[in-house]
């Protein structure tokens, strides 16, 4: 899944992060996008209808087979908030793969929500109907799989694929020196040989051809 966002970085720390707290009007900006991605996320999971709650809840319009790990959800809304936060800030070159096989509402949740979900798919617009829409698709027939899947926008990892998203990110770090990769490993794949094996992909890469490098963090 990749990030992209533009904004020269800040003169007063130039090619690093400021150590100094986040402002209150970030701060809320971060919390309502964070918000709304959480909500967008738990409508795929639940919703057939009544997208904006405008109507009492009914059973009908809740889906009658849920698929999608809210678990995974936050977590991955947080770090997608705070990275972009990031590219914006910094005008860094930045993709962020995520291992969690169910973790598909967060990154369609915040693609719509940064709208390049309704540039891909016209049809799912950034409106109370496109809502609609998005909602019903998700892990339902006709529409996209529960997990992150090449439908998604920005997607170069196949979320259902336990195992490899660790050696995935190495891959694109090994491919591409001045990109940092943010990657989330899953429990389910935390398991299996594929990550066992990738864990020595540091030994190389080399910090001397890498300006970024590759850096990861497990769930």
């Amino acid at each position: 899944m990749s990030l992209t966002g533009r904004r020269a970085p800040s003169a007063s720390v130039p090619g690093s992060l400021s150590q100094a707290p986040l402002d209150a009007a970030e701060l809320a900006r971060l919390d309502m996008w964070w918000r709304a991605a959480n909500y967008l996320a738990v409508g795929q999971i639940y919703l057939l209808d009544n997208p904006l709650l405008r109507e009492p809840l009914a059973p009908e319009h809740v889906k009658p087979r849920l698929l999608g790990h809210w678990g995974t959800t936050p977590g991955l809304n947080f770090l997608y908030a705070h990275l972009s936060r990031l590219i914006a800030e910094r005008d860094l070159d930045m993709i962020f793969v995520t291992g969690p096989g169910h973790g598909g509402p967060a990154l369609v949740a915040s693609t719509y929500l940064e709208g390049t979900y309704s540039e891909t798919y016209h049809h799912i617009g950034r409106d109370e109907e496109g809502m609609r829409r998005l909602f019903r698709q998700f892990s339902f027939p006709g529409g996209i799989p529960s997990h992150v899947a090449p439908e998604t926008p920005g997607s170069i990892h196949e979320g259902g694929e336990l195992g490899y998203a660790l050696v995935h990110a190495y891959g694109a770090a090994f491919d591409n020196p001045g990109l940092i990769v943010a990657c989330v490993i899953g429990d389910g794949e935390a398991e299996t040989g594929p990550l066992a094996a990738s864990w020595h992909s540091n030994k190389f890469l080399s910090a001397a051809r890498a300006r970024s490098g590759s850096r990861s963090c497990s769930r």
